[in-house]
């Protein structure tokens, strides 16, 4: 587990990713979402926007009760994600200290890797389209690979 107290020291890598919330849920935290759970798993951070260096800067969540309830229930639609693989406590609002001297609320997601027999994990119904794998810190679409 993170020590998000320390987030301007953290930066994103192969089990790391911040997004920010503007505009609410962001539509790349699912393809994230499958890429860990596919890979080593991993941990997303909503509320955080990426500085000049690469440094994670904490902006906040407005009303990060009402964006975990979104996580919730769009990880229990199989329309959405194909499982879901978190339970209660993978999912938490922290507060950690905010630009300027204020409080910023993030929504922390601890993504496991996926059970065997629930992998691929793949965002909506196609595992041929939907389906993602971690490397670096980028999230990439899974191909198929062509039989010789």
């Amino acid at each position: 587990m993170l020590d998000m107290t320390r987030i301007g020291e953290l930066r994103e890598g192969v089990r790391l990713e911040a997004k920010s919330t503007r505009g609410g849920l962001p539509r790349s935290l699912w393809e994230t979402y499958s890429a860990f759970a596919n890979t080593e798993g991993g941990t997303i951070v909503l509320g955080v926007e990426e500085g000049p260096a690469g440094e994670l800067v904490p902006v906040g969540v407005d009303r990060p009760e009402r964006l975990v309830a979104d996580v919730w229930n769009a990880l229990n639609n199989p329309g959405r994600v194909s499982a879901n693989v978190l339970t209660d406590g993978c999912v938490r609002v922290e507060a950690v200290p905010g630009p300027g001297g204020g409080e910023a609320r993030l929504v922390v997601i601890e993504v496991p890797r996926a059970d065997r027999t629930l992998r691929p994990v793949f965002v909506g119904g196609n595992p041929l389209t939907g389906t993602y794998r971690r490397n670096g810190e980028g999230d990439y679409r899974c191909g198929l690979i062509p039989l010789t």
